[in-house]
């Protein structure tokens, strides 16, 4: 990471409120202008354009960083797809999320057949390395025409509930779309929520599960984890 790190070039804020204000954006249910608040508070002055702008450079390459440093995710993989409006057009979001909840990847595309399917599972494959052990799916034909050619060799389980992770990890996309009013666009919110998806997993630390100790530790980690990313 020594040898890459991020350029803040031409930015007349300093690094360090720039890459606070994309964790505000991303890791809470906030939008721009509680951002330009919150940030107002604290005596900086800037405009919610301004953290939009931010949040469009920045929080893409933080997000690549992310996944270079989580590196591959679980060997089994729940796939939903839930359909979103944009401009008045429908399109579907595809989610892959592990065992563990975390998300793996998403897709935007206008549709929902076995092509869009294939295509979901091949950036799946390219973004992890290597196959799962499992796949979980409902029953949409789409999903069984691309497990056949594009991944044979791995369970595929379509049963009843089997899914429900994935259909539950839909929850915090669907309130940030509320608390959006909308996407502007298909590009938008595919970028958008790959960084929204990257930031939740890193510190997405499963509190009820942890001893306090414990979750300290890792939350300790996870800060550590987006200093070294965010650093100039």
């Amino acid at each position: 990471m020594s040898n890459d790190r991020v350029s803040y070039h031409g930015h007349r804020f300093p690094p360090e409120i720039i890459s606070h204000a994309v964790w505000l954006y991303h890791r809470f249910g906030l939008s721009l202008r509680d951002v330009e608040d919150l940030l107002a508070e604290r005596g900086v002055i800037v405009s919610h354009e301004a953290i939009r702008l931010w949040c469009g450079k920045f929080g893409v390459d933080y997000a690549r960083r992310l996944r270079r440093r989580q590196g591959r995710l679980g060997d089994t993989w729940f796939l939903d797809e839930v359909f979103v409006t944009i401009h008045g057009r429908r399109h579907y979001l595809w989610r892959a999320v592990d065992q563990d909840g975390d998300v793996i990847d998403i897709l935007v595309h206008r549709r929902r057949n076995a092509h869009s399917a294939r295509r979901f599972f091949r950036r799946l494959l390219k973004g992890q390395g290597s196959e799962p052990r499992w796949l979980i799916t409902d029953k949409l034909r789409s999903y069984g025409a691309a497990h056949r050619s594009v991944m044979p060799s791995v369970g595929h389980v379509t049963e009843r509930y089997a899914n429900s992770r994935a259909e539950v990890s839909h929850q915090p996309t669907r309130q940030r779309k509320r608390q959006m009013r909308r996407f502007k666009s298909a590009a938008q919110a595919q970028r958008f929520l790959s960084v929204h998806g990257v930031v939740q997993n890193l510190f997405n630390l499963s509190r009820h599960r942890l001893r306090s100790a414990n979750h300290r530790l890792l939350r300790a980690r996870a800060f550590g984890i987006w200093s070294e990313v965010v650093t100039a």
